[in-house]
C-alpha cells in the first residue's frame, strides 16, 4: 500500500466531521430567510448533525471491528451521499434537520476509519506520526470549513455548499477504492454483532484509555469554545473586518497543525499530552487575567494562538496514546474518542455566549485544559505513553 496515498486519504476522511458541521455556518442567515424560520430552528441542523456524528461512531466503530474497515466505510459514505443529496433538495426546515442527522450518521464512518486504519497498521512512532497528521487536519478543518463555506455561500448560495459537500463525498468514495482492507478476517471480532459492542467496555479496561480519551475530549472543548466565540469577539468586540478575521482564523489553524506535528519531537505521547495541557492551560489563564484588565486584540490573539498551538500537542499525544491502548478493539476505541470529542465540544458551544463572551470563552478554555492537566497529573502515568521521538518498528 502506498503510504503517501494512504496518509492523504486518511487526512481527507478525518476532515469529514468538521466540514459537515461547520461548512454551512456562514449561510445560516440566508437559510432563515429561505425557510422562513428562526435562527434557533436553523441551528438545530447543527445540533442534529453533531448527534448523528457521535451516535454513528458508537455504532459503526464496533461494526468495523466485526465486519472489516472498508465495508463499513463504504456503507457510511453511501449514506452520507444520499443524506447530503436530501439536504440539497430540502424545502422545509424539518426535512433539512432530519437530513442533517442522517448526514452526520454517514460522515461518522469516515472519522472512525481515519483512526482505526492506522492503528491496524502501525504502533509506536509510526502510529503517532499518522495520528499527528490526522490531529493536524482535525485542528485545521473546523477552522477552515467556515471560511470555505463563506466563499461558497457568497457565490452559489446555501444549496451550493451542500452540492459541494455532495461532490466531496463522491470523490472521496472513489479515492477509497484502491485502499486495501487493513483488518483481516482472522483479527476481526468473532461471534454476534452484539459481541463487538463489548469492545466499549473492554477498551476502558485498557490502562490509560479512559484518561487519554477524556483528555482529548477536554482539548476539543477548548477548541470548540474558541470556534464558537472568536467570530463574535474579533468582529463585534474588537471590530476587525471579515477579511482580517479570516486571516486570523487561518493563522490559528496553522498553529494547531504545527503543534500537532511538533508533538512528534517529544519523547513520549504522554509527555506531549501533558506539555500541551499544562502550557495550554497557562496560556488560557494568562489571556483571561490580562484581558480582564486590558482588553486588547493583540493580547487576545497571542493568548489564543499559543493555546491552540499546544492543543495540537494534545491532539497528537492523547489520541495516539488512547488508540495504542485500545488497539485490540480499534473501531470501538476510535468511536469512543470521536464521540467524546463531539460531546464535549457540543456541550461548551452554547455556553460561550453566557455573560461577556470574551471572558466566558477564556474561562471555559482555562477550566477544560486545567482539568486535562489535573487528570494527567493524577492518572497519566508514564507507562501509558508511546515513544515517538526515537525510531520504533511497527
Amino acid at each position: 500500500m502506498n503510504t503517501a496515498y494512504l496518509v492523504f486519504v486518511l487526512g481527507i476522511l478525518s476532515a469529514f466531521g468538521p466540514f459537515v458541521i461547520d461548512m454551512y455556518l456562514p449561510a445560516l442567515p440566508e437559510m432563515t430567510q429561505v425557510f422562513d424560520c428562526s435562527t434557533a430552528s436553523v441551528q438545530l441542523g447543527l445540533t442534529f448533525c453533531m448527534v448523528g456524528l457521535a451516535v454513528g461512531q458508537l455504532f459503526l466503530g464496533p461494526m468495523s471491528d466485526k465486519y472489516g474497515r472498508k465495508s463499513v466505510l463504504y456503507l457510511s459514505l453511501l449514506l452520507y451521499i444520499a443524506a447530503t443529496f436530501l439536504c440539497c433538495l430540502s424545502e422545509s426546515i424539518e426535512f433539512f434537520t432530519f437530513a442533517r442527522f442522517l448526514q452526520g450518521l454517514g460522515g461518522s464512518g469516515a472519522i472512525v476509519y481515519s483512526r482505526s486504519c492506522p492503528t491496524d497498521l502501525y504502533s509506536g512512532r509510526q502510529l503517532a506520526k499518522m495520528i499527528a497528521i490526522v490531529g493536524a487536519v482535525n485542528g485545521i478543518a473546523p477552522v477552515a470549513a467556515p471560511v470555505i463555506g463563506g466563499f461558497c455561500a457568497k457565490f452559489i448560495g446555501w444549496r451550493g455548499i451542500f452540492y459541494a459537500l455532495l461532490g466531496i463525498g463522491i470523490v472521496v468514495t472513489a479515492m477509497v477504492i484502491p485502499v486495501k482492507e487493513t483488518l483481516p478476517k482472522s483479527k476481526r471480532i468473532q461471534g454476534s454483532l452484539l459481541t463487538s459492542f463489548k469492545g466499549f467496555l473492554l477498551v476502558y479496561e485498557a490502562p490509560g484509555f479512559g484518561i487519554y480519551s477524556t483528555v482529548f475530549g477536554l482539548s476539543m472543548a477548548a477548541l470548540f469554545a474558541y470556534i464558537s466565540s472568536t467570530p463574535f469577539i474579533l468582529q463585534d468586540f474588537f471590530g476587525v473586518s471579515q477579511l482580517t478575521f479570516s486571516l486570523i482564523f487561518a493563522l490559528n489553524a496553522v498553529g494547531i497543525a504545527i503543534g500537532a506535528m511538533l508533538a512528534l519531537k517529544v519523547s513520549t505521547t504522554q509527555k506531549a499530552s501533558f506539555i500541551g495541557s499544562l502550557i495550554g492551560f497557562l496560556c488560557a489563564a494568562a489571556g483571561l487575567c490580562i484581558c480582564y484588565f486590558h482588553q486588547d486584540m493583540y493580547i487576545y490573539e497571542a493568548s489564543i494562538f499559543l493555546m491552540l498551538f499546544f492543543c495540537g500537542f494534545i491532539f497528537t499525544g492523547a489520541t495516539a496514546t488512547a488508540m495504542n491502548a485500545g488497539r485490540k478493539y480499534a473501531g470501538a476505541a476510535s468511536a469512543v474518542i470521536g464521540a467524546v470529542g463531539f460531546i464535549f465540544g457540543g456541550l461548551v458551544s452554547p455556553i460561550v455566549s453566557w455573560g461577556t463572551i470574551l471572558f466566558t470563552s477564556f474561562i471555559i478554555c482555562t477550566i477544560a485544559l486545567g482539568l486535562s492537566t489535573l487528570l494527567l497529573l493524577v492518572g497519566g502515568e508514564k507507562k501509558h505513553g508511546v515513544p515517538v521521538s526515537t525510531t520504533n518498528n511497527h
